[in-house]
């Protein structure tokens, strides 16, 4: 009974981590041309990205024409990661503001006109971490080392949790807000109508009386 409580707990946290947002994505740049790939990421996550130029000959080396100038930076504008005319890197870091990031992959000016094709994988929360360094550290057992996965999607799920509550209230406050002056409009439309209607039914008993048909 125990062993099967276990397994449904390892099935249940292998299907959060699948859905947990991992990008490995290939892709094309032009010469002279920028991509951009958007990321959201929460305050304290850590992230990491690998990158790396698609030799389409395997075993010549790259032309000249292919090297890329990347950039990581968060919604504010502040660099996370900078690296000029390379054809493979990767950055790690610990999310300090909230929001999306983007990692921008740009191809210099080249005559004739080239096409470049990268390989990009962008990992955040649990999956960002290199179990498998962790094992050979700690030198841990496999269940130890599942342990340790579960805690930390626990952990990562805990605060998903409270992100989504705390957009669940925000959304809360934004609909109790939009309800409140809808019925303030409401009140004055209502209010406006039964003014415009009175000073009709004046203005015609008026005419009325001048003409002396009442």
């Amino acid at each position: 009974m125990q062993i099967e409580r276990w397994s449904f707990l390892l099935v249940l946290i292998s299907g959060f981590l699948l859905w947990r947002p991992v990008k490995s994505i290939r892709f094309d740049v032009q010469s002279s041309q920028t991509k951009c790939i958007a990321e959201e990421l929460k305050i304290n996550t850590m992230t990491l990205g690998k990158y790396y130029i698609v030799n389409s000959n395997e075993g010549q080396p790259l032309p000249d024409s292919h090297n890329i100038t990347v950039g990581v930076t968060s919604m504010y504008g502040n660099a996370y990661h900078h690296a000029d005319n390379v054809d493979e890197g990767q950055f790690a870091f610990q999310a300090m503001e909230e929001g999306d990031y983007l990692a921008c992959f740009f191809a210099a000016d080249h005559k004739p006109s080239a096409t470049i094709t990268i390989d990009f994988d962008w990992k955040s929360g649990v999956a960002a971490k290199d179990w498998t360094n962790v094992a050979k550290k700690d030198s841990v057992q496999l269940m130890e080392l599942e342990l340790k996965k579960m805690y930390e999607s626990v952990i990562s799920i805990h605060h998903e949790m409270l992100y989504l509550r705390e957009r669940e209230e925000e959304m809360q406050k934004l609909n109790r807000s939009t309800n409140s002056k809808m019925a303030s409009l409401s009140f004055l439309w209502i209010f406006v109508s039964l003014s415009v209607s009175g000073l009709q039914l004046w203005h015609l008993k008026f005419f009325f009386e001048k003409k002396k048909l009442l």
